[in-house]
């Protein structure tokens, strides 16, 4: 076991593209979203040969670690490595002081709510080492190909003085904003988000969509209370989603999402991929 520095990130990227069949095309990209946490987070690689643990200390509660992405080679598996990477990730996290290590997202640095249930032996392992299931998360796929158009809609905005525009040196602006409405886990996605777009009225600013926080995923996304009803949600989800098809993408997650009812009627997107969130105390 040993512990991965900067320089052999690529290597562990490998390993990734290789383990993680179900997110092959971003496995990489993962790998350098959650060694470029928000400023503080302490965090770590690990790896053995063939294989590769990466976790971290939460934002919000000193006590609690995460272990981000655990990853073996289809070829290197069922000699022990999964387990040995976990252990190490605990072993790590306790001289952190953590007293609960989690297999759950870190806000607003990770890379899935939770182990998608279709990686069956990641659950598996899991429970073999003593983690409890203690709450279920899931995605949203939306569909790309869609009809995305939003002029009628910013038509009528903008009839009602409000005006939709993507955020550019005024990015720092409307993180202010998510900050100020939300909480600095969201102002982090903002500023970092491969896209940005947001809606204002007289200089105040209404609501705000990103995408690419978490690579290739829409969020967040919110509207302030006094500016609800409007429709501007509809307006920035489907903003955003353009972008992400003219940026390559034949569809979206959504992640960890909350209002099913608005995504399915906004673009069509449905349920798709479920999280199950595990723990287990440290002793």
């Amino acid at each position: 076991m040993f512990s991965v520095e900067p320089a052999r990130l690529a290597e562990a990227a490998a390993i990734a593209e290789a383990a993680l069949t179900l997110d092959t095309g971003e496995a990489a990209a993962l790998v350098r979203h959650l060694s470029h946490p928000p400023e503080g987070r302490r965090w770590t690689a690990l790896a053995v040969d063939g294989g590769v643990v990466l976790a971290s200390m939460s934002d919000k509660d000193p006590a609690v670690g995460h272990l981000d992405l655990l990853a073996v080679r289809p070829e290197a598996r069922g000699a022990g490595r999964g387990t040995a990477l976990v252990r190490a990730a605990e072993d790590w996290l306790r001289e952190q002081g953590a007293r609960q290590a989690r297999f759950a997202g870190n806000p607003p640095c990770y890379a899935w709510p939770g182990i998608d249930v279709r990686y069956t032996a990641a659950a598996c392992l899991a429970e073999s080492l003593g983690y409890e299931r203690y709450h279920v998360a899931w995605n949203m796929t939306a569909d790309l190909g869609v009809d995305l158009s939003t002029e009628d809609e910013v038509a009528r905005l903008e009839q009602a003085g409000v005006t939709v525009r993507a955020a550019g040196e005024d990015r720092a602006r409307v993180a202010a904003f998510v900050e100020e409405h939300w909480n600095e886990r969201w102002a982090w996605e903002a500023v970092t988000a491969s896209g940005l777009h947001y809606a204002e009225r007289d200089g105040e600013i209404l609501g705000f969509a990103a995408w690419g926080a978490r690579p290739a995923w829409f969020g967040p996304m919110g509207t302030a209370p006094a500016a609800r009803g409007l429709g501007l949600g509809r307006v920035l989800l489907r903003r955003c989603l353009a972008e992400q098809r003219a940026a390559g993408q034949d569809s979206a997650q959504i992640g960890w999402v909350g209002p099913l009812r608005f995504y399915s009627r906004a673009v069509g997107a449905r349920a798709e991929r479920v999280f199950w969130l595990y723990r287990r105390d440290l002793a």
